[in-house]
């Protein structure tokens, strides 16, 4: 394994839906605002390997990004489960008992037939134990994102949470010898 490894990581582009959707794997990135996509395109290392989530949405993104993604199960983001295909509103209006809950720990609780964010964090970081390149650029999810900042600062995944990461927005880590090092977060190119 290389002594560093800088992790360039990116949130997928926008789904072009209802805001406020848990999407499912299968929804398409919106790849219209080509100006924000080539701006970050020019700030990626050019001899990094890329890796993406199997979601629609990533590969669609790393493509646009001239990209041509190894696959990475664990990079996934949190499975929502049940509530997957529904919209935050519709499932509060709804008096979901179980989502009501779910707010109160979002970190560690599971979502009817997904998992935790707890769970997620454990699996990006299986993931990431596998990259050895100098230079890694991933196109992932806003959950893959925290969950590598909640490794990377060695906080609660409930701490990580609070972290906002954009569409499109850039978030650049680097693993060192024994430590981690957090060079900007949510960085955006618009």
């Amino acid at each position: 394994m290389s002594e560093t490894t800088s992790f360039w990581l990116i949130r997928h582009a926008a789904v072009d839906g209802p805001k406020g959707t848990i999407w499912s794997l299968s929804a398409p990135a919106n790849l219209g605002d080509r100006d924000s996509i080539d701006l970050l395109r020019t700030h990626l290392p050019q001899d990094a390997k890329a890796y993406a989530s199997p979601a629609r949405r990533t590969i669609d993104t790393a493509k646009a990004l001239q990209l041509d993604p190894v696959l990475v199960p664990e990079f996934a983001e949190q499975d929502f489960g049940d509530w997957t295909g529904r919209r935050h509103d519709d499932l509060a209006a709804a008096g979901d008992e179980a989502y009501a809950q779910f707010w109160k720990d979002p970190a560690c609780l599971i979502p009817p037939g997904g998992e935790s964010f707890e769970s997620q964090v454990a699996r990006v970081r299986q993931g990431i134990g596998r990259i050895v390149s100098d230079s890694a650029i991933m196109v992932v999810h806003s959950g893959t994102v925290r969950a590598m900042l909640c490794i990377a600062l060695d906080v609660e995944p409930q701490a990580a949470l609070r972290f906002a990461i954009d569409p499109l927005s850039l978030t650049r880590v680097d693993r060192l010898r024994g430590s981690w090092r957090v060079m900007s977060v949510n960085q955006n190119f618009r």
